[in-house]
């Protein structure tokens, strides 16, 4: 089995501009390699005609270029195969980004280096900043000069030795002005474009900084290698935990002035949310934090994690942070003292980390916005708990009095000690302190010597009623913060459940705002709620509502933005803060309900425009084809009558009179269509009803079809029906027109007319070849020609015309079998009615598009 070749590494020089010296340099490295015995050739090296590079190259072995022709002139590329034959230790490769010429093995350059590496051949190359992938839309807005030939990241990143080749912009120009890089009629034009000195300046420092993300992306993986945990301050990196609340913002800003005072300082926004999910901020609120720390240049994370210092500072070190800025904490002195905040814990644990902490507005409580606890007892539970704490032990201190001989004091101080827990169960952890302290004294007065004093004879009481106390403050705490607990996952249940609904609705009910308007109230136990929209005056109006809803922002008890005029209002319930985003939820579902009705619009507007373009479209094809036939025909005609050198019989000119006459009818109806279907379709038909004869209509439809005399019409003289004269005149005509083209000449077309009280109905059978089923659907449609029809013999449009003003006057058109075979179109209109005199009206409400 054939030892796997080892991938050959990749040198790259790396420039800023052409001409810094990436070739030289090269080539000066190769001269090196080969002094010390390795071999090396040369590939492929541009020298520009420059001296000096010409005489570097020199004393290398080079291996001869690949000639191609392409489009009639021969072009030289580096010959990969001999390249791969030859299999040197090294190659020289100049111009990582060259674009091959056609007919190469490869596309690119860079591809090449690739199939080299792969075949176990170590390859130097030459790259300028510009031709990196992700930076050429940077070198565009730089020099103006887009760059057709790029090189992706990976390559360059995938390289094992990167050095920059560097030079002051001053010295390039001075090398630009002495012809050491462009010929001479070059140089004035390249000077004052692409190698300005601001031009150079700006690309010299897009190379350094990229070089030195991928330095720093070597130090991270030596680090991760060696389990390096220590901080290498090599950049400053500043790492600010925000909360969410109203100093965030003071921290960021701070972070970002600390992180310019250093070239190349960055800073990142942290978020650290609870793993259990019962606390945190709204999604809104963390999109702001997001878009505030973008807006200063920083970026902004999140971690998840139980104890927030531990994950602050997990975070800097994965980071190499080397400075933490922290708000200054907003909990009192005393509180701090017994229970460290997350500050002085990130403060302890930070090591080699210089922690800043930054005061604000908020800071030690000096501000009254603060978020309101979440509680788990209401006012008349906190009423009970004290009745609770303080009768309750008064009552067991005295039954235990009367039974003193039965027990002794550490019956009584557990018995008073459940009384304690149990009122923290009741009332919360007020009244639990007030019933401990009260316990305290009853214990002391009642059960420890000298009795019915305060006085406490032996010191060993002094310390079984001062533990008692602790110890019931302590479980009372402790119950309380557990039935807070309980109460805030009761709470996170209740919100993810009806999460969860509203996640199922959004995926599969309709835009029914008005029902997320009835969850809404049901949910949050309001009386009404209502989305209101503000205009460009600031006027509100009322988008949608259910029940008792507010008619303003300022009377509504609760509300959420939707978007910048769209608000979610309620009114009669009230939420904290912290548990307001569920509302929150319900407004971003509204705002889904009305971007999907807009996006609904908008596919309704573009299918409408589409069907608008195609029947353009099809307009144009029939003008081009349908409309110049029967043209055609009329000036034959009319050139054959005119003609002096041919003598017409009188049979041969009624045959021409008769040709320009069908041909003319035929432009007619043809036009006549043409401009009906253009009305349909921008909903500009304009329908005048009135009372109409339908036997005459019928007569009136049918006179200028030919072949008329087969048709056989069967309506009652009598029977009115309530139409637009002239558009029932086009119907049936269409309608009549279609029956005669289908039915055989020994067949005849049929029409007959039924009359009920409100509709009258029109059947129109022809005895033709029918139509299957699975095709009526399209039979109403423009520009349908089904059957065995000539392609020359209209242009689809008469049945559509048919349908469409059928539907204007205000009656409806569908087909069925004929009986024997055939097709049968039955027309329905509406019969008048003395109750409802003849009246003019738009067949469409909406505009013309």
């Amino acid at each position: 089995m054939p030892v796997p070749t080892e991938r050959g590494r990749l040198r790259v020089y790396l420039g800023a501009a052409p001409g810094v010296g990436k070739t030289y340099a090269m080539l000066d490295e190769g001269h090196r390699r080969l002094e010390r015995g390795t071999d090396l050739v040369v590939g492929y090296v541009e020298t520009h005609g420059r001296p000096r590079t010409e005489r570097e190259l020199e004393g290398l072995e080079v291996v001869p270029r690949r000639q191609v022709d392409y489009r009639g002139t021969v072009q030289e590329e580096m010959d990969l195969e001999a390249i791969l034959a030859r299999h040197p230790d090294v190659v020289l490769v100049d111009e990582l980004a060259h674009t091959n010429v056609p007919g190469s093995t490869h596309d690119k350059r860079w591809q090449d280096v690739e199939a080299l590496r792969d075949a176990g051949i170590e390859v130097i190359t030459t790259v300028n900043i510009q031709h990196v992938e992700s930076l050429n839309d940077v070198t565009e807005a730089i020099t103006g000069v887009r760059q057709r030939e790029t090189v992706p990241d990976h390559v360059v990143r995938s390289a094992d030795q990167i050095e920059l080749v560097d030079m002051s912009p001053q010295s390039l120009r001075r090398r630009m002005a002495h012809g050491n890089i462009y010929a001479a009629d070059k140089i004035d034009a390249a000077l004052s474009r692409y190698f300005r000195e601001g031009n150079l300046t700006a690309l010299r420092e897009l190379a350094l900084l990229w070089l030195a993300d991928r330095v720093d992306e070597g130090l991270e993986r030596y680090r991760d290698q060696h389990d390096i945990e220590a901080t290498w301050a090599t950049r400053e990196r500043i790492v600010v935990p925000v909360s969410g609340g109203p100093e965030s913002t003071t921290l960021m800003r701070r972070a970002a002035r600390i992180a310019t005072r250093r070239s190349g300082g960055e800073w990142q926004a942290l978020y650290v949310t609870r793993r259990d999910g019962l606390t945190g901020i709204s999604p809104d609120s963390l999109t702001h934090l997001a878009a505030k720390a973008d807006e200063l240049g920083g970026t902004f994370h999140t971690v998840v994690g139980d104890d927030p210092a531990d994950a602050i500072l997990a975070f800097a070190r994965a980071e190499n942070a080397t400075q933490v800025v922290i708000g200054a904490s907003r909990r009192g002195r005393v509180s701090t003292v017994v229970r460290p905040g997350v500050g002085e814990r990130v403060v302890a644990g930070s090591g080699d980390i210089d922690i800043h902490i930054v005061t604000h507005d908020y800071a030690r409580g000096r501000s009254t916005d603060r978020r309101p606890d979440v509680q788990n007892v209401g006012p008349r539970r906190r009423l009970a708990g004290f009745a609770f704490g303080l009768a309750v032990p008064v009552l067991l201190s005295l039954l235990l009095s009367l039974t003193r001989d039965l027990h002794g004091l550490p019956i009584e101080a557990m018995s008073l000690m459940v009384v304690v827990v149990a009122t923290a169960l009741i009332g919360g952890l007020a009244p639990a302190v007030v019933s401990a302290l009260a316990s305290a004294l009853l214990l002391n007065y009642l059960f420890t010597p000298p009795l019915y004093t305060l006085t406490i004879a032996e010191p060993e009481n002094v310390v079984t009623i001062a533990i008692f106390v602790a110890v019931g403050i302590a479980v009372a705490t402790v119950v309380d913060n557990a039935a807070r607990r309980t109460a805030e996952a009761r709470a996170a249940r209740a919100e993810a459940d009806a999460l969860t609904v509203l996640a199922h609705s959004l995926l599969t009910s309709t835009d029914d705002l008005p029902g997320l308007l009835s969850s809404a109230c049901r949910l949050f136990s309001a009386q009404g709620a209502a989305v209101l929209r503000r205009d460009d005056t600031g006027v509100e109006s009322v988008v949608a509502s259910y029940g008792t809803a507010p008619a303003s922002v300022e009377s509504a008890d609760m509300s959420a933005a939707i978007d910048d005029r769209s608000t979610l209002v309620l009114s009669g319930a009230t939420l904290p803060a912290s548990r307001r985003g569920l509302l929150n939820a319900y407004a971003a579902y509204a705002k889904v309900m009305e971007e999907r009705r807009r996006a609904t619009a908008a596919e309704v507007d573009r299918l409408r425009l589409t069907e608008v373009d195609r029947t353009r479209t099809a307009l144009l094809a029939a003008v081009s084809h349908d409309l110049r036939n029967p043209l055609a025909a009329v000036k034959v005609a009319v050139a054959s009558l005119r003609s002096t050198e041919v003598a017409w019989s009188a049979e041969d000119e009624a045959e021409l009179l008769l040709t320009i006459e069908e041909s003319t009818d035929r432009l007619t109806a043809l036009v006549a269509n043409l401009l009906d279907m253009s009305r349909i379709s921008t909903g500009s038909v304009r329908v005048a009803r009135t009372e109409v004869d339908l036997a005459a209509a019928v007569r009136a439809g049918l006179a200028p079809l030919p072949g008329g005399e087969r048709i056989e019409v069967d309506v009652d003289p009598d029977v009115v029906v309530l139409a637009d004269a002239g558009l029932l005149d086009r119907v049936i005509a269409n309608i009549g027109e279609n029956a005669l083209k289908y039915t055989p000449d020994s067949a005849r077309v049929r029409i007959d007319a039924t009359a009920t009280p409100d509709r009258v109905v029109l059947r129109i059978a022809d005895s033709g070849p029918g139509v299957r089923d699975r095709d009526r659907d399209r039979l109403f449609a423009p520009f349908q020609r089904l059957g065995d029809v000539p392609q020359q013999d209209g242009v689809g449009l008469g049945l559509a015309v048919a349908h469409g003003l059928t539907e204007a006057m205000g009656g409806t058109i569908a087909t069925e079998e004929t009986p024997g075979g055939g097709l049968t179109f039955v027309l329905e209109l509406p019969a008048p009615s003395d109750a409802e005199p003849p009246e003019t009206a738009p067949a469409h409400v909406e505009e013309p598009a």
